[in-house]
């Protein structure tokens, strides 16, 4: 079942979001995107490079899935398109649980630390892991 769910996410599409996102530039056009549609000219503006420039980067994100452009006379708009974004976030998903399951043992550890230095009996763990 494990190994299913790992080859799932071991797809194109995600290596291609993962390179867009690799990108500052790129993360903060998409952050941008999160406030509604803008033109590549107003996705250019903050980082005062050339449009060309700026359609590169939006290719990038075009070619992941992250960004939809369609065309009204001469303005290229673009949309936020966020699922490829939640298959990059199932798959951090996964590590996700693993960091919460070692942190509830390390504080697992911890308390039988305390208890015995008290000389108490060990309180249990409060549970942090997803989905309890």
């Amino acid at each position: 079942m494990i190994l299913n769910h790992m080859v799932e996410l071991q797809t194109p599409h995600l290596d291609a979001v993962f390179h867009a996102l690799s990108d500052p530039t790129r993360r903060a056009m998409l952050h941008r995107l999160t406030i509604g549609e803008h033109s590549v000219s107003d996705l250019a503006t903050p980082f005062r490079m050339s449009l060309a420039g700026a359609s590169k980067h939006i290719k990038v994100l075009e070619s992941a899935g992250l960004v939809r452009r369609r065309i009204e006379g001469r303005t290229h708009l673009c949309q936020l398109e966020a699922a490829r974004l939640a298959e990059a976030q199932q798959w951090l998903s996964t590590y996700e649980k693993f960091w919460s399951a070692r942190l509830d043992d390390l504080e697992a550890i911890l308390r039988e630390e305390d208890a015995s230095i008290a000389g108490k009996p060990a309180t249990p763990p409060l549970s942090n892991k997803v989905g309890e």
